[in-house]
C-alpha cells in the first residue's frame, strides 16, 4: 500500500474514533450532572457501532480526505441527553457541550508530547502518525466551538447566557435548523466560504507550535 494513501486511511481511522470519543464525552458528563439518558441508551460506550453514522461517520470523512479538501468534518450519531434531567442548570448544557470539545483538545495535547517524545527518539514514522492525531483532534475540537448550530460553540454560548435569551436561542435553533443532514452541510459551506482561511491559518500555527514541528 502507497504511504500516502496509507496516512489517508489512517487520519479517517483516527477522525471516526476522535469524533465518537467526542460525543461519548457529551454523554458521560450528562451522566457526571445527573442525566442517564445516554447511559440507558447504551450510548456510553466507545464501541464504534454503537455511534456511526454512515455518512456523517464514513462517507463525508473519506470524501474530504482522499478529494484534499483542506477541511476534517464528520459526525456521529448525536448521544442524547435531557437537559431538564441536569442537576446544574445554570451551567449544565454549556458543561455538556464544552465536554466533547475539551476531549479533543486534551487528546491533541497528550499526542503532541507523545510526538515530541517520538522525533526526540528517532521514531520519524510513529511520530508522524502521532502527529496527525494531534492535527484531527485540534481540527475537531476548535471547529466545534465556532458558535454556530449545531456545533457545540453555539451550545455553550446558549448555556452560558440568561435563561431568557438562551430560551430565544433554544427556540431559533429549533425552528431553523434542527437536526438533519442538510444542516450540516450548510454549516460546511458557510464555514468553508468564510472562516476556512483563518481557521486553518490558526490551525496550522497552533499545530507547529504543539508539536514542535
Amino acid at each position: 500500500m502507497q504511504p500516502d494513501l496509507t496516512l489517508e486511511i489512517f487520519t479517517i481511522i483516527i477522525l471516526i474514533l476522535s469524533i465518537i470519543m467526542h460525543e461519548v464525552a457529551h454523554g458521560y458528563m450528562a451522566y457526571v450532572l445527573g442525566d442517564p439518558t445516554a447511559k440507558l441508551q447504551g450510548r456510553l460506550t466507545l464501541n464504534p457501532l454503537a455511534h456511526i453514522d454512515m455518512m456523517g461517520s464514513i462517507i463525508v470523512p473519506a470524501l474530504l480526505v482522499f478529494m484534499n479538501a483542506g477541511i476534517l468534518f464528520g459526525w456521529a450519531k448525536p448521544v442524547p441527553y435531557n437537559p431538564y434531567n441536569l442537576k446544574n442548570q445554570r451551567w449544565g448544557e454549556a458543561l455538556v457541550g464544552v465536554a466533547g470539545v475539551a476531549t479533543n483538545i486534551l487528546l491533541a495535547l497528550l499526542f503532541a508530547l507523545v510526538t515530541r517524545v517520538a522525533f526526540g527518539y528517532g521514531a520519524t514514522l510513529f511520530a508522524t502518525l502521532a502527529s496527525e492525531i494531534v492535527l484531527v483532534n485540534l481540527s475537531l475540537g476548535l471547529f466545534n466551538l465556532v458558535p454556530i448550530p449545531p456545533l457545540d460553540g453555539f451550545t455553550v454560548l446558549r448555556g452560558i447566557l440568561p435563561a431568557r435569551f438562551s430560551l430565544v436561542f433554544r427556540d431559533l435553533e429549533a425552528r431553523l435548523f434542527g437536526n438533519n443532514i442538510l444542516t450540516r452541510f450548510i454549516i460546511v459551506f458557510i464555514f468553508a466560504y468564510f472562516f476556512a482561511t483563518p481557521f486553518f491559518v490558526m490551525i496550522e500555527w497552533l499545530f507547529k507550535i504543539l508539536v514542535g514541528m
